[in-house]
């Protein structure tokens, strides 16, 4: 599985740690983000990661900025991209279960290193459950999509 991985300044040294986390874990990460401390909007950080999902580059996807929330919002904003800001495991684990999501946000300001590890790992290694109302709930979210 290629995991892509992006993030705004705020959010350096929490991607840096998770990349390991996932590398010693035998994962392929691709790092689409940036590593300065100087001025990267999330939105661009998002648009850049969410363009290599839609394009099959990399199969999920991680976003970070200081909250979570504002990379999150821009990364919804894509088409084809279902994105969670969360702050704990179970919602990581229900937001793939029930909404197939592709893409797991969340805050470096937020989260310590050990949560991140949880909720990324329990995100990549929770499958879709594929029931009808939940594939029901998709097709209208992408209706919503392509009526816009």
């Amino acid at each position: 599985m290629r995991i892509g991985i992006s993030n705004d300044h705020s959010a350096v040294e929490l991607k840096n740690s998770i990349v390991k986390h996932l590398q010693d874990k035998g994962y392929e990460v691709v790092n689409f983000g940036t590593d300065s401390n100087e001025p990267f909007d999330y939105p661009e950080a998002a648009s850049v990661l969410c363009k290599a999902i839609q394009n099959s580059r990399v199969d999920l996807g991680i976003a970070i900025c200081g909250t979570g929330v504002g990379i999150s919002i821009a990364c919804n904003k894509h088409k084809g991209i279902r994105a969670c800001c969360c702050s704990e495991a179970t919602s990581a684990r229900l937001t793939r279960e029930h909404n197939n999501a592709n893409v797991i946000c969340f805050g470096a300001r937020i989260i310590s290193n050990e949560l991140a590890y949880d909720i990324v790992d329990t995100f990549i290694n929770t499958p879709f459950s594929n029931g009808e109302r939940h594939i029901r709930r998709i097709n209208k979210i992408s209706e919503i999509e392509n009526n816009e």
